[in-house]
């Protein structure tokens, strides 16, 4: 896409397509990165507390500190380090929150869900579709504190595309920040596209030739498209105030980048909503060929009930027990019936056909 400023995808992109994914390095179970950069350029791998004094000490030196789903415990010296405030910290450690944007005072609370598509060789009535997980960003001034959640992707790809350009990372942590929702956004039309494939096949499956019964596999579609649009609607205000709001620690420029993410995320939101009138769409049109189907099938049911009355009618008649009855003594009377019953059953069953009741 012409005009965007986005690493490439060496996380969720890469283990979809079966290849590893990027790994980040590991300097402990909890802080997966802690490095300190100036002017855009990589200085040093410190702990927290060191890494904050060393980029406060420069001009233009900030930390970028990624954590892994990290627990009360683990989250505590960091707070004290950068000063995060304790409802913003008590989200990052309990997770399971609304993408949203929050201000406290000179640092920025951001959170983002992402989403990644989970393989499946065909839609069944219980495939996964979609997998959730949650990216907690604190931003400030001279630091930005990244917690991942879930099934988040690894973000070690997008910190090695930023180290590759430091005239983009020179811009401080904002430039961090937008390179992660850009990275986020971009998995959202990744999965979109995965979405759109699963609703031609319903839709290719359900207008075949061959009956079959799609009701569950709709309505299971129809779930994972509300837990994506579920990550992706609320988002919508909190990138369109980084972009267009005045905030201590979004420079300008930063801000005309987060504004071409925000129009990326207006094309997931349109493809989502169209994905979901069509499905709304395809359970409409399966109640209705159900319906039509039944309706065929009462005809076939009544039209088979039609013919075999006729013989049932005739051997009822002859099944009585009267002496005087025409034909009845006559050596051809039995055949006769035979071939009147055949005769009558065969011209109901051609009217039929010909009025397409079977």
């Amino acid at each position: 896409m012409t005009g965007r400023q986005r690493p490439p995808d060496d996380g969720g992109r890469a283990r979809r397509a079966g290849r590893p994914a990027a790994t980040e390095p590991d300097t402990g179970d909890v802080v997966v990165d802690c490095a300190v950069y100036v002017g855009g350029v990589r200085r040093a791998t410190l702990s927290a507390h060191e890494a904050l004094r060393a980029a406060r000490a420069q001009e233009g030196g900030f930390v970028w500190i990624g954590l892994h789903e990290p627990g009360p415990r683990d989250l505590e010296d960091i707070a004290d380090t950068f000063g995060l405030h304790p409802l913003a910290v008590e989200d990052a450690v309990h997770a399971h929150q609304r993408p949203k944007l929050e201000q406290y005072e000179d640092t920025l609370f951001l959170v983002l869900k992402t989403i990644v598509s989970v393989e499946h060789e065909e839609l069944t009535a219980t495939s996964e579709v979609v997998d959730t997980g949650e990216i907690m960003i604190f931003l400030g001034v001279d630091f930005i504190v990244v917690v991942r959640h879930g099934s988040a992707p690894a973000l070690g790809g997008v910190r090695r595309s930023l180290e590759e350009r430091p005239d983009m990372l020179a811009q401080g942590p904002a430039a961090v920040l937008h390179a992660i929702a850009d990275q986020v956004v971009d998995d959202y039309l990744d999965v979109a596209d995965a979405v759109e494939l699963d609703v031609e096949q319903l839709e290719s499956d359900m207008f075949a030739a061959r009956r079959t019964d799609d009701a569950e596999r709709i309505y299971q579609l129809k779930r994972e498209l509300l837990e994506f649009r579920r990550a992706v609607l609320p988002l919508t205000r909190p990138l369109m105030r980084l972009a267009d709001e005045p905030l201590p620690a979004v420079p300008e420029p930063v801000g005309k980048y987060l504004r071409d993410v925000a129009d990326h995320l207006t094309q997931v939101r349109e493809r989502l909503t169209a994905a979901a009138e069509l499905t709304d769409g395809l359970l409409a049109a399966n109640l209705a060929r159900v319906g039509v189907q039944q309706n065929t099938d009462m005809r076939r049911i009544s039209a088979t009930a039609a013919i075999l009355a006729i013989p049932t009618l005739i051997a009822a008649i002859y099944g009585m027990n009267f002496d005087h009855m025409p034909e009845l003594h006559w050596i051809f009377g039995y055949p006769l019936m035979l071939a009147v019953t055949a005769a009558i059953s065969y011209t109901v069953y051609r009217a039929f056909r010909r009025n397409g009741w079977l």
